[in-house]
């Protein structure tokens, strides 16, 4: 089946373009890839619970393992806010949505669990949108230069949308957040729309 889902260290430099890293690919682009998700973004410190959670998988569990084009120390789904403008190397990237786990994580591991224990866990890693291409290196620093929503946490987002926890109010905020990818700013307008119909 095509995937992109492998990944594996690139030394030296690579080039972040409006539609992903060169030289990786995806393998189904009508649900992955594109300009809300060119480039995918997993914390590091992540791999030390997998590590302790699936003992079983732990000699895979180390940067990449989970599809991610960048492994990135020091920030979480719970620090990294949607609408978050971030320098890397002479990229500038924006944050437009938690990852939602399928099932070429269970097919990459050989294990059906692993979607439900990912859901739970909540470590999705999170999608960047490129607003400066440029090119970035192991070890370029991370740094956020702009948080247009400090409400909206990767994490709180991805409850959100697992829960589907889709109230009148959060679709208004959701409609509202800066730099959220434009697909689910459609969901929350339609969800809106259905419920003023009501």
């Amino acid at each position: 089946m095509p995937s992109g889902f492998i990944k594996r260290p690139v030394p030296g430099p690579v080039a972040v373009t409006r539609n992903g890293i060169e030289g990786d690919e995806q393998g189904d682009l009508r649900v992955h890839g594109g300009h809300d998700k060119a480039v995918y973004g997993y914390a590091a410190e992540a791999y030390d619970y997998w590590r302790t959670a699936q003992p079983q998988h732990a000699e895979r569990l180390g940067p990449g393992a989970m599809g991610e084009n960048l492994t990135i120390a020091g920030f979480d789904e719970k620090t990294v806010h949607i609408g978050d403008k971030v320098r890397i190397g002479t990229a500038l990237l924006e944050v437009t949505e938690p990852r939602q786990p399928c099932f070429k994580l269970a097919l990459a591991f050989d294990d059906p669990r692993l979607v439900r224990a990912f859901t739970r866990a909540g470590r999705c890693g999170w999608y960047y949108r490129t607003l400066e291409p440029g090119l970035i290196a192991t070890g370029d620093a991370c740094e956020c230069i702009d948080r247009p929503n400090p409400a909206w946490t990767v994490a709180r987002l991805f409850e959100v949308i697992m829960a589907r926890a889709f109230s009148p109010d959060t679709l208004a905020e959701m409609v509202a957040i800066e730099g959220l990818a434009e697909g689910w700013k459609l969901k929350a307008l339609s969800g809106l729309a259905l419920l003023r119909r009501d």
